[in-house]
């Protein structure tokens, strides 16, 4: 299913990947690896890369993540994604859930 996603379908789950490990407000060496393992499952280009790296930084602007942006047929793929980033580091922090609990309700 990852191999259908558009270049931009990539990013927008990138950008909603990286912004879940910014949910508990502090980006861990575990969650820093899955994203790696993403830009690899993904098969970004370099410059991709870059980008992916500077959400890691700086969480992805507010504006980019809108869930209704999310083609229909992805989202179940979003979700799951998101839910292996919170679980990442082997902790679910009150905002992980929160945030993953109004993305289930904005992507139904």
């Amino acid at each position: 299913m990852l191999k259908d996603l558009s270049r931009q379908e990539r990013l927008q789950l990138m950008r909603f990947i990286c912004s879940f490990a910014w949910a508990d407000l502090e980006v861990r060496e575990q969650e820093r690896k899955f994203v790696h393992k993403m830009i690899l499952r993904l098969e970004l280009d370099a410059d991709e890369a870059k980008e992916v790296g500077t959400w890691l930084e700086v969480p992805p602007a507010a504006d980019d993540l809108d869930p209704m942006k999310i083609p229909r047929a992805h989202r179940q793929l979003f979700l799951a994604a998101a839910r292996e980033m919170i679980s990442s580091d082997g902790e679910i922090g009150d905002e992980e859930r929160e945030s993953l609990s109004l993305l289930e309700q904005l992507t139904r």
